[in-house]
């Protein structure tokens, strides 16, 4: 699917029936991406340091099944160390930098966004480019405005802020400076898959999953993708 000829304008979220599909996969896909075993991914010798942002109220745990198969790989996975992401703050940048001060790393960390995770993750690497080697996302809604998915009422519920005026300077659209790759699945019931793929000049390589939302974490055959693309 090919969405280079798209406009800049607010895309449509997905449909009401892939949504209902989501909620009712999400306590299994929500375990599995939480407790599942180590998926099968393609052992690496550098040993990168990779962090994982969750999505939208998710945390560290949900991030487990993906982090401890890249740990197996031999790639150093952390998690974002800031428990649940239930919103967007205006300090959300600092404690970031605050906690790769604490994990002392000494190279440029390769960030994974899940969904919101994948905004914070593409903002960060504006913010703080030195830290930064390479921004994957999964599913994050960056492109075609910030409406263009099937959570942002109950995020301005949570958040208690508007989706187009967060408490920090963004624009979604535009690529970080370093690589940028988005993943994006025409089956993802949560965020559009246009939004998620985004036009030829927001992201550096553009890769379609067949998966729903919850699964970018949960299934093997996504997280062995997602591995192959830290390099």
């Amino acid at each position: 699917m090919n969405f280079s000829q798209s406009t800049r304008g607010e895309f449509a979220p997905p449909p009401l029936r892939m949504l209902a599909r989501e909620s009712l996969s999400f306590a299994y896909m929500r375990m599995t991406a939480s407790f599942g075993p180590i998926a099968p991914v393609q052992q690496s010798a550098s040993q990168r340091p990779v962090i994982v942002i969750p999505g939208f109220m998710a945390s560290d745990t949900t991030t487990g099944r993906l982090r401890r198969s890249l740990t197996a790989a031999g790639y150093d996975a952390r998690g974002w160390g800031l428990g649940r992401n239930w919103q967007i703050t205006a300090d959300l940048f600092e404690r970031m930098e605050t906690h790769f001060d604490d994990l002392d790393l000494d190279v440029p960390v390769t960030l994974i966004g899940w969904s919101l995770g994948g905004l914070i993750a593409r903002e960060f690497a504006k913010y703080a480019p030195h830290r930064v080697a390479k921004v994957i996302t999964l599913g994050s809604p960056f492109s075609g405005g910030p409406r263009a998915n099937n959570a942002w009422r109950f995020y301005e519920l949570i958040a208690g802020h508007k989706v187009d005026s967060p408490p920090i300077s963004a624009v979604l659209h535009e690529k970080p400076p370093v690589p940028t790759i988005a993943f994006w699945s025409a089956n993802d019931g949560i965020v559009a898959a246009r939004s998620a793929c985004g036009l030829p000049e927001e992201s550096d390589e553009q890769i379609e999953l067949d998966c729903t939302h919850m699964a970018y974490v949960a299934r093997p055959e996504a997280i062995s993708a997602i591995a192959a693309a830290v390099g």
